[in-house]
């Protein structure tokens, strides 16, 4: 599943194209390599998300092309 899609599912970023941006801006890893908005993610793999200061770094859990909004919080797990 493509990386921008990924985190508008899970609801880790509000809109796809916010999500498109970030990457392009380089805000979004994927095991430690800056990811593209097409980049693939898998089962297992850490997402870092860099806000401003802040940073979300997340291990994927599931990946699924719909999900409600109970379903968004089981598809990754906060590591720090």
């Amino acid at each position: 599943m493509r990386i921008d899609k990924f985190l508008k599912n899970s609801r880790l970023i509000k809109r796809r194209t916010i999500a498109k941006e970030a990457c392009d801006q380089e805000r979004i890893s994927i095991n430690g390599k800056a990811a593209k908005p097409g980049s693939e993610v898998k089962v297992g793999d850490i997402i870092l998300i860099q806000f401003g200061n802040a940073q979300i770094k997340a291990k994927v859990l599931v990946l699924s092309e719909h999900s409600t909004k109970e379903a968004a919080a089981t598809m990754y797990e906060i590591v720090e």
